[in-house]
């Protein structure tokens, strides 16, 4: 029998820390590594306020699910899609019918079986408008049941084909949890999910820490495991400091062994003690997008005069200390079928005012800014500071004063996470730089297609460029129900020179999962969504 989780909740507990003699000390001693112990992360992302990924849907819930929660299938760093909870599966030849067979004896963490049944519950757990999901919501979206035709084959269902469905299935917030652990029901899910991976949630102590101990029992299905069997360490200590430089602090003394999030600075200067894991995410690239449904942004010409005023290029090489290259794509540098038109993209100041002439903002005010018919020329640009590294935001900065040269009066409004997705989902924006993570090139269709302006039952919707291109939309529909590889990327290379030309967006740089390691070994990420993994992880003295 699996090991139960036991849960305690508490306003505020000591925080547990763990001194790593290499932590910044500069030990002449030969480090070595050792079993047992609790690894200490602390993670710049802010609070989940749900553990369990179905529900909502955000990146934070990945880093952390990941450690005690596993997809269906894994992907190799190449793509391509490896067994994982599924160890075989076959399509329909019309693309409307997939057979999954899955792990055999595989148990959750609070004894319940692993098979058919609980991938049925777990895709209409995803389902539910009560769940309230997002990202998870929309990877299944076409998934219309699961047949589960015996324990260790599970029948899916499709409203189309879906060339995606692998790729989706790969991603944390798709990952299989206990059917008795959600029907708990959300308020005691959320708090400790059931998985069957390598650790469990102990407890959770809000606005400071989740402690999670290693699952003894775990079976070791991890496609990439470094090693057979269980997790080397005794548990993981997984801490919460908003602050860049307090974390980059603990992590030199020794109080903490990994740290995500760090600033350029510190990126720069990894080495002697401390290793730097890279880890770009796949799918979409970090932009900014216009939101084209509304002024003033409802005008290409307006909308081109916004991105010929920022001039991209001079912020990062200031801010970001050679440590990330622009882009010019819609799509992240990693995945293969990438497209970037860097002509559309370069600063032109006389070229923006040009267009804006052209647009009838002719008139400025006393403070410089376009006006039209007594009309500032405003830019609403709401910041979610949870998900903006310090340097992040400074670029934003960069690029307000680029298109103040222009005349754009861009307002930029620092916000947490809970009142950034209010501001999204009341549409009080003309410009929006969030990040959006999803396994291929499907990212587009999610972005960019016009069903993505309708909301998932967690109130978000992913096309904040509110385009609506049919053109688009044929292309994108077609990619995600061909099973021809070449016609894919074909049709996907169509679609991102649409988006690309529609000027509804700005593309700054990769979304870069970075992490900086020191006192531990065996630290690696997932090639799903670029998420840290532990189980292979010791603490080195």
């Amino acid at each position: 029998m699996a090991r139960q989780s036991v849960l305690v909740l508490a306003a505020a507990l000591p925080v547990l820390l763990v001194a790593a003699c290499t932590g910044g000390g500069g030990s002449t001693a030969t480090p070595t590594a050792q079993d047992g112990g609790t690894l200490v992360y602390a993670s710049g992302d802010a609070e989940p306020t749900c553990l369990d990924p179905h529900v909502g849907g955000n990146y934070p819930q990945a880093l952390i699910s990941t450690q005690y929660l596993e997809p269906l299938v894994g992907r190799a760093e190449d793509g391509t899609i490896l067994p994982w909870l599924a160890t075989d599966w076959q399509t329909s030849d019309d693309g409307l019918t997939w057979d999954f067979t899955l792990a055999d004896g595989i148990e959750f963490t609070d004894g319940t079986p692993f098979d058919a049944e609980a991938v049925r519950a777990n895709i209409e757990h995803l389902q539910d408008p009560d769940t309230g999901s997002s990202t998870g919501y929309l990877a299944v979206q076409k998934v219309a049941s699961v047949e589960a035709v015996d324990a260790t084959h599970a029948r899916f269902h499709l409203t189309e084909p879906d060339s995606a469905l692998l790729e989706s299935l790969s991603q944390q917030w798709t990952a299989m949890q206990s059917p008795a652990g959600i029907a708990r029901g959300m308020e005691e899910n959320c708090a400790a999910p059931v998985g069957t991976g390598p650790f469990i949630v102990e407890r959770w102590i809000p606005q400071q820490q989740v402690d999670l101990v290693r699952n003894d029992d775990y079976a070791g299905l991890d496609p990439e495991a470094g090693h057979d069997g269980t997790a080397h360490l005794d548990g993981l200590t997984w801490r919460f400091i908003p602050d860049a430089a307090t974390r980059y602090a603990a992590l030199r003394s020794g109080e903490v062994q990994v740290i995500d999030n760090p600033q350029p600075d510190a990126v720069a200067a990894a080495g002697g003690d401390i290793t730097l894991i890279d880890a770009p995410r796949p799918g979409a690239s970090n932009r900014i997008e216009l939101n084209s449904a509304q002024a003033p942004f409802d005008d290409i010409r307006v909308r081109e005069a916004f991105i010929r005023a920022a001039d991209v290029d001079a912020g990062i090489e200031t801010l970001f200390a050679g440590t990330v290259e622009r882009s010019t794509s819609v799509l992240s540098s990693v995945e293969p079928d990438v497209l970037s038109d860097p002509g559309l993209f370069g600063a032109d100041l006389d070229r923006a005012n040009e267009l804006l002439d052209q647009a009838g903002w002719t008139e400025r005010d006393a403070d410089g800014y376009r006006t039209r018919d007594g009309e500032r020329l405003t830019v609403r640009f709401p910041v979610s500071t949870n998900q903006s590294v310090a340097a992040e935001q400074s670029l934003f900065e960069q690029i307000q004063a680029g298109a103040k040269q222009a005349g754009f009066d861009v307002v930029l409004t620092p916000l947490d996470l809970s009142g950034w997705y209010t501001a999204l989902g009341a549409n009080e924006y003309e410009a929006v730089s969030a990040p959006y993570t999803k396994v291929g090139p499907d990212v587009l269709r999610i972005l960019y297609h016009s069903d993505g302006t309708i909301p998932a039952p967690s109130g978000y919707f992913a096309n904040h460029a509110q385009l609506k291109d049919p053109a688009l939309d044929d292309l994108l529909d077609r990619a995600v129900a061909t099973a021809d590889p070449d016609e894919r990327a074909g049709l996907y290379q169509q679609a991102q020179q649409i988006i690309l030309d529609s000027y509804t967006v700005l593309p700054l740089y990769d979304q870069l999962n970075r992490f900086l390691v020191s006192g531990a070994e065996g630290v690696r990420t997932l090639n799903t969504v670029a998420t840290p993994t532990f189980l292979d992880a010791r603490l080195v003295s």
